[in-house]
């Protein structure tokens, strides 16, 4: 149990630092969300008002990142399929790729959760600094308030985005 505290209290500083760490976002948890207008791939309009009342995960994605699809599987089973029936919503958002091309990496990737596809990237720009890198999450809460920025697939942060998600869930 001792080793367990040492491990836990040795890794915090890390991972607090990641959380304040830019790590190539313009936006800070604690920020609401910039203002938000898309659609996805099935013709739904989305905004912040839309969104209101929701957890929101918003998955910046592309078929090229491979770190990206290492961790959609954990999204798939992890966060949509846990998540998905309480007033929650994940999307995954394709950045600046065909639609031929996201369906078919949607297929492959076995994802069932909604997509979106970023164009232009202007969406992506509203969260991150200019040629940020894809593999990104960002959790709102249902006030449209950034609770949670991820950079890359790692499992300790994204067991902590999920514990943060369930938190967020269960408040009213």
């Amino acid at each position: 149990m001792k080793k367990l505290l040492l491990i836990i209290l040795l890794s915090l500083p890390a991972f607090l630092y990641a959380q304040e760490n830019t790590r190539g976002y313009k936006v800070k948890v604690g920020e609401q969300a910039p203002k938000l207008s898309f659609s996805l791939m099935d013709g739904t309009v989305i905004s912040n008002k839309t969104l209101k009342g929701k957890v929101v995960v918003l998955q910046f994605t592309a078929s090229w990142c491979s770190v990206c699809r290492k961790e959609m599987p954990h999204l798939e089973q992890e966060v949509w399929q846990r998540f998905k029936n309480e007033n929650f919503i994940l999307i995954g958002i394709d950045l600046k790729e065909k639609p031929q091309k996201v369906k078919h990496f949607i297929t492959q990737m076995q994802v069932t959760y909604p997509f979106a596809i970023d164009t232009k990237g202007k969406l992506f720009e509203s969260f991150t600094l200019p040629n940020a890198g894809v593999t990104r999450n960002i959790v709102l809460d249902k006030k449209g308030e950034i609770i949670f920025l991820s950079r890359l697939y790692e499992v300790e942060e994204f067991k902590h985005m999920v514990e943060i998600i369930d938190l967020a869930l269960k408040k009213s």
